[in-house]
């Protein structure tokens, strides 16, 4: 399956984030905190260079809390500062400019010393499409500054958003890299949305998904589709569509509507929250965007 997505704004937007740089004194780094590996653009180290920056795994709530635990203290390790937040409930939103303030500290008082007041620190939000870089400037700003939706390319120009006096963020678009060199990277961004749906064989990327789902929690497919883990991958779908009532005239199944189910369950952790990359991926020297 050969999954790849790099429209034309993209490439006008590396050249928009490169030259607003200039503005900025941290970087906020948006990962999907269930896939952190597929979901950070190799791209952007070679972008921002030696801007401070904070990696924050959003959507952790939709993932493994003990995985996470796991990513944080591998960042930790690391030498780079890192949150895992949730935008929708709001999950140590309120810890990041603090974290910001401490990791700016020698700048900010160098600032001061040269009797600069008041002028506010300046974020650059970055991340793939869909991650929720809009849905968090909305949380963080506490108003409705950014368009947000739940599909890729909804941000479409860059935009200043003011959180308050003394701090102030810009969005924008999301973007990819122009080749996927790795398949389990494109499909981990299709599983997660952040993939234009319509390039996308969708019953396929179901079965590339309970392929994998069935190799590290078989459980969780038997318990939330009534179905036995087996090596037909294929015929596991149709099972499924079978006990979900997706079948048409005939007797047929319909496999497309049972391939969404199947993957909006996973988007809305209705299959519970399952993370699909570890930090022992990125020692094992298999770090998929390389």
């Amino acid at each position: 399956m050969n999954i790849q997505w790099y429209p034309g704004h993209m490439v006008k937007t590396k050249r928009l984030i490169a030259d607003s740089l200039k503005f900025i004194d941290v970087v906020l780094e948006l990962l999907d905190a269930r896939i952190p590996i597929s979901s950070k653009n190799p791209d952007v180290d070679s972008i921002i260079k030696n801007k401070p920056r904070i990696i924050l795994l959003n959507k952790s709530e939709l993932a493994d809390p003990l995985i996470t635990k796991e990513w944080i203290a591998y960042y930790k390790n690391n030498g780079i500062s890192a949150l895992d937040i949730d935008c929708i409930s709001g999950k140590n939103i309120n810890k990041i400019y603090p974290l910001i303030k401490e990791i700016l500290k020698d700048k900010i008082e160098r600032t001061q010393q040269k009797g600069i007041i008041g002028r506010p620190i300046r974020a650059l939000v970055l991340g793939i499409p869909n991650v929720g870089k809009s849905t968090f400037i909305n949380k963080i700003a506490k108003k409705s500054s950014a368009q947000t939706g739940d599909r890729p390319g909804v941000t479409k120009n860059k935009q200043w958003i003011k959180v308050n006096k003394e701090f102030e963020l810009l969005d924008t678009p999301g973007i990819l890299w122009p080749k996927f060199d790795d398949e389990k990277v494109a499909l981990h961004l299709a599983y997660v949305k952040s993939i234009k749906e319509e390039i996308l064989d969708v019953v396929e990327l179901s079965i590339k998904f309970l392929n994998e789902i069935k190799q590290i929690a078989p459980k969780v497919l038997e318990e939330r589709y009534k179905v036995n883990v087996i090596d037909d991958v294929y015929a596991m779908l149709t099972e499924i569509g079978k006990k979900r009532g997706c079948v048409v005239s005939g007797g047929e199944v319909d496999l497309y509507r049972t391939a969404n189910i199947i993957l909006e369950d996973f988007r809305d952790a209705k299959l519970g929250r399952i993370s699909l990359e570890l930090p022992m991926d990125m020692m094992d020297g298999v770090e998929a965007n390389e």
